[in-house]
């Protein structure tokens, strides 16, 4: 290794160590509400960065620099379906889920939740809500150990698998040790270096790129500034607006968001957390777009499958180079451990929620288990769902791209286990919190719908089409969560009409819900 590789490594060490001094401080965990939620303790900042780092993973510093990267600001109807998501999200569903998982028994996970707010003595609904639980976040899970076993070797020079065992390794200790407190804070931290890393990266590369007429300049692909334009320079087609557009749909059902916002310490610091969440979201979204668009100018040669490195390239091309002093080599040193936490921080939590479905199956199998024993259980837990997401993303190596192949690269994982929680959950979740007449058969029709809608969609071949693996996903071009969605959405509506209605307890339970919580 050369001096500068020495050099990265000891930065790299300081903050590994850094991450793990704070899950040992935040250690015990004396029940599942404090494993799972924190206490409901968490403070204004913390709320609002954890939640927002949770969401973005590797995906912002890699999957969608790179989606612009290649294909043009065309693809940046993502980010724009995100922040709307985003603000509907904080705004509409955090305040009344905070309130309304109290209510109902205190509840600490989300299917916990649905099962008491359906009064569910059969739990049916848990058990339908923890397996859709279980499958999407290994798959969640999954891309942030493909996102590391990308970032890593282009930093160190060491293989792909040995990159995701490490990560993996990495992310397991200190979500076993800290719980969703040690997460949380780390994740504020880790929050803030990333948003200096994706802030700063393109407003330097513009700047030794002569400015942003340079960048214009330097860029001859058709199309390529224009939103309503493919790679090409044709027209976008309908469906590519509205699927960019559906990610903000995911928000809400995302568990390993909603969590955080459920743990937040009191009802008054839910506004204050929305306001530092959106702004977070908004600058942190536009610097991505702006990574994969100055990043065409200042690295234009990396081709389709590396196109997600743009992030990585740039950093070495601003502070790596040869002879590159000591100060500019630690700060990019820095902007990678920015881009590590991103992943980092998203995976921890998938891994935490993800365990917290295999719990409560646990619980069903065994109502006596004390809350010191089902804490040591989710542990246990967290390392079965990190062992299959490992074998997953070890999986998807390709020895001829020296990475991840394309149908399971950063992108797409993320976007199948998105249209998976927002189709099984989200629709679900608002009727919860907006629609009284929900019921427990509607609640169970539209997880069971909206998942399995979105695996078929995404996955299962076309009749006419088996032996060229032609998906609707393919054929369309449709984003999986909104057929997923809608239809979800539609179970829901139609199985709590053409059933019972809800109890006088659960009526009564519901107004209660929509009232301010008194607290200290």
């Amino acid at each position: 290794m050369s001096n500068m590789d020495w050099m990265i490594l000891a930065v790299f060490v300081v903050y590994f160590s850094f991450i793990i001094g704070m899950a040992l401080h935040f250690r015990k965990s004396k029940n599942m509400e404090d494993y799972y939620l924190a206490g409901r303790g968490l403070n204004t900042w913390v709320g609002a960065l954890s939640a927002q780092t949770s969401d973005m993973s590797g995906w912002l510093l890699m999957g969608l620099p790179g989606a612009v990267y290649w294909f043009g600001t065309g693809d940046a109807w993502i980010a724009i379906g995100l922040t709307i998501g985003t603000i509907i999200n904080w705004l509409f569903v955090a305040k009344k889920l905070r309130r309304y998982t109290i209510v109902a028994k205190n509840a600490v996970t989300l299917p916990e939740f649905f099962e008491n707010r359906f009064h569910d003595k059969s739990h049916v609904v848990k058990l339908a809500a923890a397996v859709f639980f279980a499958v999407f976040f290994t798959v969640y899970a999954a891309s942030g150990f493909v996102a590391g076993g990308t970032l890593l070797p282009q930093i160190f020079g060491i293989s792909y698998q040995t990159a995701v065992i490490i990560l993996a390794s990495f992310v397991v200790l200190y979500t076993l040790i800290g719980g969703l407190k040690a997460i949380s804070w780390t994740d504020t931290i880790q929050g803030m270096l990333m948003l200096a890393a994706v802030l700063f990266l393109p407003l330097i590369a513009m700047t030794i790129l002569g400015g942003w007429g340079n960048v214009v300049d330097a860029i001859d692909q058709p199309g390529f500034f224009n939103l309503l334009a493919d790679r090409e320079g044709n027209r976008l087609p309908a469906v590519s607006i509205i699927s960019g557009l559906a990610w903000g749909l995911g928000y809400f059902g995302m568990p390993h968001i909603l969590v955080k916002l459920i743990a937040i310490k009191k009802e008054k610091y839910v506004h204050r957390s929305a306001v530092i969440a959106i702004v977070w979201v908004l600058i942190a979204l536009a610097s991505a777009v702006l990574v994969g668009i100055v990043g065409r100018a200042f690295v234009p040669d990396l081709g389709q499958a590396h196109r997600e490195t743009v992030f990585i390239q740039m950093i070495r091309g601003i502070f790596l180079g040869d002879g590159a002093p000591v100060w500019l080599i630690l700060l990019g040193a820095l902007f990678l451990c920015g881009m590590f936490a991103a992943i980092k921080s998203t995976a921890d939590s998938q891994l935490l929620v993800g365990s917290s479905a295999i719990g409560d199956i646990y619980k069903l199998a065994n109502k006596k288990a004390s809350d010191k024993h089902l804490v040591w259980f989710s542990r246990g837990a967290v390392l079965a769902v990190a062992l299959v997401a490992l074998w997953i993303a070890l999986d998807a190596y390709d020895p001829e791209l020296g990475g991840p192949n394309r149908n399971t690269g950063v992108m797409m994982l993320v976007a199948m286990a998105w249209s998976g929680f927002g189709a099984a959950f989200g629709p679900i979740v608002l009727c919860s919190l907006y629609w009284k007449r929900t019921n427990r058969v509607g609640a169970v029709a539209g997880i069971v719908v909206g998942g399995l809608t979105v695996i078929v969609w995404q996955y299962a071949p076309l009749v006419q089409g088996i032996e060229e693996n032609v998906t609707l996903r393919a054929e369309t071009g449709l984003l999986s969560i909104v057929p997923g969605f809608a239809l979800s959405l539609i179970a829901i509506i139609v199985g709590s009409l053409v059933t019972k209605k809800p109890s006088e307890a659960m009526l009564k339970e519901f107004e209660a819900a929509r009232k301010p919580l008194i607290e200290d």
